[in-house]
């Protein structure tokens, strides 16, 4: 068992310390990537003092990302646990043949079971204006994909723990992480929040809610980066006694509705929140999921959120009017309970 993280734990802390931990612990584990070695560790300072403990376990990279990724997949038929870090998730465009083609695949092509443990860990979304080349939600791409699991954690998950079960799962796992959450602390419950785990598995969904007594008026359903928005704005209702029950997984592919069921039957009002664009995304299928359970009990539709279906500017309004945004979900919230 892990020792409790220190209270004021940022995200990126919990990486690293995990990142460190299981390097000590397995010498069967070799981090791969690109800039990621001492003093710069890394874009954003997960790999942080990686090198400089395990000199002949991390290795830097060429900028070529369907090369390394290929590489960590070869490691992993050897007996090896590499994990790879594509210093953009944009950059995941340029592994994905490797990806989908050869690691999800390997894992069963064969006519017998293989063990092919990867993990691709890389930062996603905007919210640092880093334009149209750095700063997408491009997880959508990869979601239904077999064999290949998906997992973004919010805040109010502990994203190390999470990236040592992803490690420990031994077969192919893409690590979304948002850039937005580095700095943040990890939620803890506390003043109008209550977090608890909703579900008991190695990728477990988060409940978070802003009550502690009746039912909720609007279950939000979201992943990852959102967490970021919905944490302040759950506080805010608070106080505008409108109970929000807010629900994270952090398993977005093979995904499962069945923890949320009661809540939104419960409840009746159902939100489903994302960063990606619009369109053939990860809510259409958690709404389709939904609804076909719950319809019966329904008292408004399944709302949808998420950013418009156009580039990313590059210039913070421009940025900001295109992501989804907390004035966005606050609308939709007063939309389903008018």
């Amino acid at each position: 068992m892990n020792a409790p993280l220190p209270a004021s734990t940022t995200y990126a802390k919990s990486l690293n310390a995990a990142l460190l931990e299981m390097m000590r612990e397995d010498e069967r584990i070799y981090f791969l990537g690109e800039d990621i070695l001492d003093p710069y560790g890394g874009a954003f300072k997960i790999s942080k003092g990686l090198s400089s403990a395990f000199p002949d376990r991390v290795i830097t990279t060429p900028i070529s990302e369907a090369g390394f990724t290929g590489l960590a997949t070869g490691m992993a038929l050897r007996g090896l646990r590499p994990i790879v870090e594509i210093m953009f998730g944009d950059f995941l465009a340029i592994a994905a043949d490797q990806i989908i083609n050869h690691m999800a695949k390997f894992v069963t092509m064969y006519g017998r079971d293989l063990e092919v443990p990867v993990v691709v860990r890389t930062p996603m979304g905007g919210g640092r204006g880093y334009g149209a080349t750095h700063s997408q939600s491009l997880e959508k791409i990869f979601l239904g994909t077999p064999n290949l699991t998906v997992v973004a954690p919010s805040h109010a998950h502990d994203p190390g723990q999470l990236l040592r079960n992803a490690v420990a799962l031994g077969r192919p796992v893409l690590f979304i992480e948002h850039k937005m959450l580095y700095p943040e602390t990890l939620l803890a419950s506390g003043g109008a929040l209550m977090i608890e785990p909703l579900t008991d598995e190695p990728f477990p969904t988060m409940l978070m809610k802003n009550f502690s007594r009746g039912a909720a008026d609007v279950l939000i359903v979201a992943y990852g980066g959102m967490s970021r928005l919905l944490a302040p704005l759950a506080r805010q209702m608070a106080e505008e006694e409108i109970n929000l029950a807010i629900a994270l997984p952090a398993l977005l592919s093979p995904m499962t509705v069945a923890p949320l069921l009661p809540l939104a039957a419960q409840c009746g009002r159902v939100l489903l929140v994302e960063e990606g664009t619009t369109g053939f995304d990860w809510g259409a299928e958690v709404a389709a999921q939904l609804y076909a359970a719950t319809y019966k009990t329904l008292k408004a539709p399944i709302a949808r959120l998420a950013s418009r279906a156009e580039i990313i500017p590059t210039s913070t309004a421009g940025e900001n009017a295109m992501l989804v945004g907390a004035a966005d979900i606050e609308s939709k919230i007063l939309e389903l309970l008018a």
